[in-house]
């Protein structure tokens, strides 16, 4: 926990999975079943750290053995966290997926012009904001990340015109990759990137609530 920063972000997403499954009360199977794929990710991260330690305790320099060992490692890894995914979905599903298409039900199903129309606004905004704070360019850099709230503006007009929960999560995830792209491309930063979701999303779902009242 202290040196490392994937067991770090293993940890609290265990924590989620717990005080989820807590609060939807799964059966007592399913909550052990839940609680031994955390751990199988728990501990293939902590074989990770062990196999990437004594590879650079054996060979401090560069060698293409000991990348091998150190990419199969992390491979391991990242398919046990596949794996505790599935199983995650498998038996947190069917608790959550309902009561999300009842909540999108709520906002109700809202008009194609109005989805061109919300999206449309969000790019005009995200230029004249970059503008006024004089950052990046229309499509590179600056305040907010215009990939992000592009994205979520069409991963929330998606949720709102299919009511569908699976649909809706999976638009959602689709965006958040597109965002933590420009953070890994070190194009922008966490901030910009939440201020561009946060304007996609609220402008989309504004603006689609008017349509639908006034449409």
């Amino acid at each position: 926990m202290r040196t490392e920063k994937h067991m770090r972000i293993h940890f609290i997403a265990a924590i989620a999975v717990l005080l989820v499954a807590l609060f939807l009360k799964v059966s007592p199977v399913e909550f052990a079943l839940l609680a031994l794929s955390i751990l199988s990710v728990l501990c293939a991260e902590m074989f990770n750290t062990s196999v990437e330690a004594v590879v650079d305790l054996v060979s401090p320099g560069f060698h293409p053995l000991a990348k091998i060992a150190k990419d199969t490692a992390a491979g391991a890894v990242l398919i046990t966290a596949c794996g505790a995914a599935i199983m995650g979905y498998l038996i947190l599903a069917k608790y959550i997926l309902p009561r999300y298409g009842e909540v999108l039900a709520m906002f109700g199903t809202a008009s194609d012009m109005g989805t061109v129309v919300s999206i449309l606004i969000v790019v005009i905004t995200v230029v004249i904001v970059k503008s006024a704070t004089g950052t990046g360019t229309p499509l590179r850099g600056g305040v907010p990340s215009g990939h992000a709230a592009v994205a979520f503006s069409i991963a929330t007009a998606v949720s709102l015109n299919t009511s569908d929960a699976l649909i809706s999560l999976l638009s959602l995830s689709l965006a958040t990759m597109v965002s933590h792209s420009r953070l890994l491309m070190k194009i922008h930063s966490m901030g910009e990137i939440i201020i561009g979701a946060s304007i996609g999303s609220g402008i989309t779902l504004l603006v689609l609530q008017l349509f639908k009242l006034y449409g």
